[in-house]
């Protein structure tokens, strides 16, 4: 048993072959661009400031996965090992840059499937804070250090690392540390101004989704004949095709969308949340 997820049992024939056919999660990556309309989103934070509270956009968008997973669970799915595994936890990667350096330090939040839009905001702001101060600020940077304080040990601990991941023996503290051990990843790369991209899933660790978020730009669509343009936030994601469908995928990313068009549906907790089996 791991410490971070539990084995899927009664698999579908296709996807239980797919772990083996594909075994390295590099093998098994699909990408889709999607481009979110950023008026319904100001709009919100207009509203939600004048009510007393500041949400950022990153704190909405979020919500709007974790929410998505109390309805679609499959997406916190990961497969080692050549088997499929339902986490259970909800662990969200990025990283923070540090003050004055052009590199930054990663760990991870982790959030309650119930949590609202208030309480991802108040978990993000603490990551933030905490992990903006000088030095080893997170048990990632720790043990990191330690790793290079001795020559040959940082390659040595991470094959390691690598050996014990597979078998399911990899301790829980080490889990906490990775930040490749997480639900997904999230990069907001319009906070240093440049594109969207499509990140490259890591075949060590469980990470089955890394989304990126990308420089706003305009989006011709059609208007009753007329072609308008919409300002868009640009999303880069990349997948792991083997934890579910790509129809599943798709209805999960169409409701993702239907949160960040009217996000006030995120400041109540979910009606229900569906547990993997």
């Amino acid at each position: 048993m791991r410490a971070d997820g539990k084995k899927i049992k009664n698999i579908p024939p296709m996807y239980a072959v797919a772990a083996h056919i594909m075994a390295k999660r590099s093998d098994a990556c699909n990408s889709i661009e999607l481009n979110i309309p950023l008026e319904p989103i100001q709009s919100y934070l207009r509203d939600v400031r004048s009510r007393g509270h500041n949400i950022s956009h990153l704190a909405v968008i979020i919500a709007a996965f974790l929410r998505v997973t109390a309805e679609y669970p499959f997406l916190n799915r990961f497969v080692v090992n050549k088997t499929i595994y339902a986490r259970n936890e909800y662990a969200v990667g990025m990283v923070v840059l540090k003050p004055g350096q052009l590199d930054g330090t990663m760990n991870k939040m982790y959030f309650d499937l119930e949590d609202d839009i208030f309480k991802v905001q108040e978990i993000v702001d603490k990551y933030v804070d905490e992990n903006r101060e000088t030095g080893d600020t997170n048990a990632t940077d720790k043990l990191i250090s330690v790793l290079l304080k001795i020559p040959g040990l940082c390659r040595f601990g991470v094959c390691m690392f690598k050996l014990l991941d597979k078998f399911g023996f990899l301790p829980r503290s080490i889990i906490k540390a990775s930040p490749f051990h997480t639900s997904f990843v999230i990069s907001n790369l319009a906070s240093i101004r440049t594109n969207h991209i499509f990140h490259h899933v890591y075949d060590f660790g469980t990470t089955s989704m890394i989304v990126t978020m990308g420089n706003t730009r305009e989006v011709p669509k059609r208007v009753n004949g007329q072609i308008e343009f919409e300002k868009c936030m640009p999303f880069g994601v990349v997948m792991d095709e083997r934890i579910c469908s790509g129809s599943y995928y798709a209805l999960a990313f169409r409701r993702l969308s239907e949160y960040l068009r009217d996000p006030r549906a995120l400041e109540l907790p979910p009606k229900a949340v569906n547990h993997d089996t």
